[in-house]
């Protein structure tokens, strides 16, 4: 056979290969922008969520939620045995209500075109309003935008509610989201989720960045919006790449933050509880007269120790540099041995609530499911 004959037959060949099948059309944005459109028409949906504190309201499609959340096919359709019917007729009493005294246009669910009884509300805690309709936005269109702010809520909303793409999705884009300008949102979103399993892994990332851009960090001004004993942790940390200088202006600046909203408190006693972390003695004898004892805020004993621990080193007990420096060695200890993450994030076993604040700059990155 020729070979202009065999080059022909294999160039007919490739092109029935790489010829699109005309037979099937497919059109998944069309379907995504639907079904978000779906979700955001409360007349259109059969269940009502009332989210977090405010009690929120997200709607959504209670058979979209079961065909892709097994979690969410035993909440909806899953009857409450009989010792639980009683409590759940007594919430829906509650619930009905909350709704009646509600002005709320979205939970008007008395209206003509349905029955309230085929119409589910269910009151979710767990997770933050914003946190909770973007997963539901992901479950309908299979697409969300991920942001630091709530990336933490979402990974773990993802894995509470067993959608794992989600949740590996999350976990990837933390790799790429961990920068200066969004590792005060996400240590202050840390401890709103702080007994969810994916917590622990995050904050470690986010910590080891830290201590890597120790001054970056320290110089933010969101670093005010973080609560004390997060600050304590940072400036505790034996791994932190910072001068004490710096440290001492983060404690400073944080103290008078806190300051201005707290006025009948004094000044001296708030950045008091930072002083243990500071390492005066390292700080040149020129800056701690010039900048810090003129402000008047920092105990005399301190400044004249580390004046005479730089003068001579053998003239100043080590543990006078520091009150309680042996305190802050075993915290570093239990922490080290420590296997929580509560620990991880408040070695001293705080109750401070932290709060979930929106000061940074949201990197975003587009998830689409496959």
């Amino acid at each position: 056979m020729p070979v202009e004959i065999l080059t022909t037959q294999a160039s007919i060949i490739a092109m029935a290969d790489t010829e699109p099948d005309y037979s099937v059309y497919e059109n998944k944005t069309g379907l995504a922008d639907d079904l978000k459109f779906l979700a955001s028409m409360p007349e259109l949906c059969d269940v009502t969520f009332l989210v977090g504190d405010t009690r929120e309201p997200v709607c959504a499609v209670k058979a979209v939620l079961a065909a892709r959340s097994r979690v969410f096919a035993k909440m909806l359709y899953t009857p409450p045995s009989p010792q639980n019917r009683k409590k759940e007729s007594t919430k829906e009493g509650k619930l009905r209500l909350f709704l009646k005294r509600s002005s709320e246009p979205l939970l008007n669910l008395q209206n003509s075109g349905s029955q309230p009884s085929q119409h589910k509300t269910l009151i979710i805690e767990e997770f933050e309003p914003d946190v909770f309709r973007q997963l539901i936005e992901y479950i309908h269109t299979g697409a969300v935008t991920l942001q630091p702010r709530t990336l933490l809520g979402v990974m773990n909303a993802a894995d509470y509610y067993g959608l794992d793409e989600l949740r590996r999705a999350c976990s990837g884009f933390v790799q790429t989201c961990i920068n200066v300008d969004t590792v005060c949102a996400l240590l202050a979103s840390a401890e709103r989720y702080i007994q969810y399993k994916c917590t622990k892994s995050l904050v470690q990332k986010v910590l080891e960045f830290v201590d890597e851009h120790g001054n970056d960090v320290l110089n933010l001004g969101s670093f005010t919006l973080l609560p004390q004993h997060v600050v304590r942790l940072i400036l505790a940390r034996e791994e932190l790449r910072a001068d004490e200088f710096t440290k001492f202006n983060a404690a400073l600046m944080w103290s008078k933050k806190y300051y201005d909203n707290n006025t009948n408190e004094d000044l001296k006693e708030i950045i008091g509880n930072f002083l243990d972390y500071i390492q005066f003695h390292k700080i040149p004898a020129n800056v701690l007269m010039r900048e810090i004892h003129p402000l008047g805020i920092i105990p005399y004993a301190i400044i004249m120790n580390a004046l005479a621990f730089q003068a001579d080193p053998a003239s100043v007990d080590p543990a006078k540099l520091s009150p309680n420096s042996s305190r802050v060695r075993r915290a570093r200890q239990n922490k080290g041995r420590s296997m929580s993450v509560q620990s991880s994030l408040d070695p001293y076993g705080s109750n401070t609530t932290l709060s979930s604040s929106g000061s940074s700059d949201p990197t975003n990155s587009q998830l689409t499911n496959p």
